[in-house]
């Protein structure tokens, strides 16, 4: 049995060296029994021979001593060869038994660190599933980071609707200063353009990102983990730390958890916010369809006490579109939405009602009121026209001021009669009805007057 390293020994091998230990003892004993008297005879006739009288017993121990070093030499070895293979054995089970320890604290160590990961993923996972838009996440995030990297000055970078610029959007550092990356696109970041995880133990390397050299801290180290977000990466975790100091392997790991689970939620939301204002706009205009409308209205009326509300009808559209086509319809529907957005108040509800019909709310708006802003409309789009190439189109209102119990397929009804009304008396301008259902004087073809601030508002002819 040896020592070496790569000796192994076995439970076995340990129970038969200690039975061999125990029954060597009585056999040494045996023997000795039978030896010592076995001795004494040659001993005796030996120091006869040699000698006589009392001098013979001194010569008869002295040959007794003689034969018995054989004897006892024999025993030593056996001993010491027994000795050293008992040793061997100990040696290898205590050096077994070390390792067997190490590695039970090395796992221990690891299972350890694996529930603490599993358990900062769960919490983070139930955080961002709870978060519902993108700044509830952003907070959730900035936490994050302060429990993945307690000791590191770390900063998420997330790119902008356009995807081409990042943006600081959550930061977290022991000393309240952010590492202060300064890239400015996805394009431009190694990580984010690698969509891998970089380390950079020296700034001043020759293959260091140049975006971390002659920062305020001076030379540094840093790790940049990418964020994805539906399969494209578009921001960045940035974390700092001394020069050539590596982050620790579980506080990188939490980062890439959260990189990882960040982006999912973000692009979620981001896809449901998408889908979102698709189903609650009109495709070709970008104004909010009827479903949406309703719903706005429904809240802008709880707010306002004063409620005007306009049907608008494009004059004459099928014949601009059996003449110029499909495609000069659509660029005069979306011109019109265009001058509703920039002539009108930005509380102002505007809704693509069906096909060349428009529905805009007024709160806090008296009828009368509106039909100075929809007069300005009118102009406003006869000089659009003209600058954008399109033929000559106009446009007819319908005004109604609401009741306070009045339902809204009531007041699109009173407001479609006034517009009928502008259509039945030629057109191209608008018709405000009272309560009882008559109508006030049809505006004239706007002209443009000085406002007190010298700037040209639209009034009524």
């Amino acid at each position: 049995m040896t020592s070496n390293q790569d000796t192994k020994v076995t439970e076995a091998d340990w129970y038969v060296e200690v039975a061999r230990q125990r029954r060597l003892g009585p056999i040494l004993a045996v023997a000795m029994l039978v030896c010592v008297p076995g001795l004494v005879f040659p001993a005796t006739v030996l120091a006869n021979v040699m000698s006589s009288g009392g001098a013979r017993y001194a010569v008869g121990v002295a040959w007794m001593v003689v034969l018995f070093v054989p004897i006892d030499v024999f025993i030593l070895r056996l001993l010491n060869r027994q000795n050293k293979k008992s040793n061997a054995v100990i040696t290898v089970v205590t050096r077994q038994l070390g390792e067997a320890a190490e590695r039970a604290d090395s796992e221990a160590g690891q299972r350890d660190r694996q529930a603490r990961r599993q358990k900062f993923e769960s919490r983070l996972a139930n955080a961002l599933e709870m978060a519902e838009g993108e700044p509830e996440v952003i907070a959730v995030i900035e936490q994050a980071l302060t429990i993945a990297t307690p000791e590191s000055p770390v900063e998420l970078l997330l790119a902008d609707d356009s995807h081409a610029h990042l943006v600081r959007m959550a930061t977290a550092s022991p000393t309240s200063e952010p590492p202060g990356c300064s890239v400015d696109s996805p394009d431009r970041c190694p990580a984010a353009r690698r969509a891998q995880t970089q380390h950079f133990s020296d700034s001043q390397a020759l293959d260091a990102c140049p975006k971390l050299r002659d920062r305020p801290q001076g030379p540094l180290s840093a790790v940049c983990v990418p964020v994805p977000i539906m399969g494209r990466t578009v921001g960045v975790i940035h974390a700092t730390g001394p020069r050539l100091a590596r982050l620790p392997d579980d506080n990188l790991a939490d980062l890439g958890t959260l990189a990882a689970l960040a982006g999912a939620r973000i692009g979620l939301l981001r896809v449901m916010a998408e889908t979102l204002l698709q189903a609650a706009t009109d495709s070709l205009t970008g104004l909010p369809n009827r479903r949406s409308f309703q719903q706005q209205l429904t809240v802008m009326r709880r707010a306002s006490t004063t409620l005007s509300l306009a049907m608008a009808d494009l004059d004459h559209f099928k014949t601009l579109n059996d003449t110029y086509g499909h495609d000069t319809g659509d660029r005069a529907l979306l011109l019109f939405a265009q001058v509703l957005r920039d002539s009108l108040r930005a509380p102002d509800l505007l809704c693509r009602h069906g096909g060349e019909e428009f529905v805009i709310a007024f709160p806090a708006c008296t009828a009368d009121n509106a039909r100075v802003a929809l007069d300005s409309v009118r102009a406003r789009l006869d000089a659009a026209t003209t600058v954008a190439g399109l033929p000559k189109y106009t446009v007819s209102f319908g005004v109604i001021e609401a009741a306070a119990s009045e339902d809204l397929p009531g007041l699109i009804g009173r407001a479609d009669a006034a517009l009928y009304d502008a259509k039945h008396h030629g057109r191209d301008q608008v018709v405000v009805h009272d309560h009882t259902g008559r109508a006030a004087s049809p505006s004239a073809p706007a002209r443009e007057v000085p406002d007190q601030r010298g700037q040209a508002t639209v009034a009524p002819a």
